[in-house]
């Protein structure tokens, strides 16, 4: 086995139609927390989950932060190209096919979800982005996300993310022509049985999707 840069979990699939899964969980999590998560949305999907890098006081992070909300772009942007750099060994290794490979992202691993589709989309086919929030204020690229799907869920009563970013989020996506589909809940920043739900419902397209990367 290759000596891989993140620590991660990976379980093969036993449906050849689901697509394949990469998980990343929120701060605070690991790489066993959204492997649940991931057999509830698409049961016999293969699922490959990493476990963010920075440990935050004892929480484990995809990237830093310098307060509640407020980023460094260079260091999220330096940590969203050294998580690409991991999918793609580890996608040939466990044979992913990348052009079916949907990420699936809680708070903190939803906005590095998106700053992949931003930076590295060739990474990614598609995203379900659970509570993001707008970290790198950046359009993706004209045509960049072209064929590539995108689910955004929001909470009515988050706290965290401020009210405006789940349009703000689509548009910088939209600029790459990605096909975005925004649902928000009665919810504060957990997640809620409507999220799952919905990813599950927006996941039925991918199990037809003809890749277009082999």
């Amino acid at each position: 086995m290759p000596k891989f840069t993140y620590q991660h979990v990976f379980e093969p699939g036993t449906d050849p139609e689901a697509p394949p899964l990469l998980l990343l969980h929120g701060t605070g999590g690991n790489e066993q927390d959204v492997l649940r998560l991931g057999r509830m949305i698409s049961p016999g999907s293969a699922l490959l989950s990493p476990r963010g890098p920075v440990n935050e006081m004892g929480a484990w992070r995809f990237f830093g932060r310098i307060a509640e909300g407020v980023f460094d772009p260079q260091e999220v942007s330096r940590r969203t190209q050294a998580l690409a750099d991991f999918i793609v060994p580890a996608a040939k290794h466990y044979d992913l096919d990348p052009g079916r490979l949907v990420a699936v992202g809680l708070s903190n691993g939803a906005n590095i979800a998106g700053c992949l589709l931003l930076l590295r989309p060739e990474v990614l086919a598609a995203a379900i982005l659970i509570r993001p929030m707008l970290v790198l204020d950046l359009p993706a690229a004209p045509q960049s996300l072209v064929g590539k799907r995108l689910l955004l869920t929001h909470g009515s009563t988050d706290p965290l993310v401020p009210a405006d970013h789940h349009e703000r989020l689509a548009a910088l996506f939209r600029a790459g022509d990605a096909e975005v589909t925004s649902r928000t809940f009665a919810a504060s920043h957990a997640l809620v049985p409507g999220d799952v739900d919905a990813a599950r419902e927006w996941l039925v397209p991918e199990r037809t999707r003809v890749s277009v990367s082999r």
